[in-house]
């Protein structure tokens, strides 16, 4: 099995270790939520986002609170969301997605590991036109009838049901987000995931000394507390 496989199952778990660093990247999308829609989840889909990710984190509710609080304030903090693009070693297409107080600093963190680790930062659409932004809820199927549930939330945006991890993936455009959001709230389906993704258009395949390459870059990309998701075109299957 190989190397880029085994990366693939085990991101999640390396993505959200160190609560400090998860709970401090999780502070900065409320605090982005409460800045673009205001304080009130029930009337801020992406702020109702973030404290989904922060339950699958295990972030105290008083965290939660303390930020968007400290969000609402004339005193808050204000983030940048950023998009780098470039290329890992062996042509691999990468998207950094930033939130940042400081874009100087940023920039050149990003440029340094792209740098260091034999890849290189480009231009503003240089990568992104590779990839399709969507959105995708999981949910347990337990007690579900998918064939019906499918067919009402294609009225909502749903462009895909995929079985994922024992769980059931709804897929919908970035731009549909918020109403298929919306229509699982209402059915009070409980979502155990949601997040805005970034998927390729085309992957390529690479040996297992090649992934390495790509996925060391990758995991010091992570490493930076400026960095909230990356996206990338290299196959990741068995």
């Amino acid at each position: 099995m190989g190397r880029a496989f085994e990366y693939r199952k085990e991101r999640k778990l390396k993505r959200w270790a160190g609560m400090a660093k998860t709970f401090t990247r999780i502070g900065r999308e409320i605090a982005i939520a409460v800045r673009d829609g205001g304080p009130d989840p029930s009337y801020n889909s992406r702020l109702r986002l973030a404290i989904q990710n922060a339950k699958a984190a295990n972030m105290p509710k008083a965290n939660v609170e303390n930020a968007i609080k400290k969000a609402s304030g004339k005193d808050a903090e204000n983030y940048d969301e950023v998009v780098y693009e470039g290329y890992a070693p062996h042509g691999i297409a990468v998207l950094v997605e930033a939130a940042t107080n400081n874009t100087t600093r940023t920039v050149a963190n990003v440029r340094h590991i792209f740098s260091k680790y034999g890849g290189s930062l480009g231009v503003s659409g240089s990568v992104d036109y590779m990839f399709t932004r969507k959105a995708v809820f999981k949910i347990n199927p337990i007690g579900l009838n998918l064939e019906e549930l499918e067919l009402e939330l294609i009225d909502y945006g749903l462009t895909d049901l995929k079985e994922e991890d024992d769980l059931i993936a709804l897929y919908c455009d970035f731009t549909d987000f918020g109403t298929l959001q919306k229509a699982l709230e209402e059915r009070k389906i409980e979502v155990q995931s949601s997040e805005l993704i970034r998927i390729p258009g085309h992957t390529v395949k690479l040996s297992d000394e090649q992934a390495e390459e790509v996925i060391k870059l990758i995991e010091k990309m992570e490493e930076d507390d400026d960095v909230v998701n990356i996206f990338h075109n290299m196959d990741m299957s068995e």
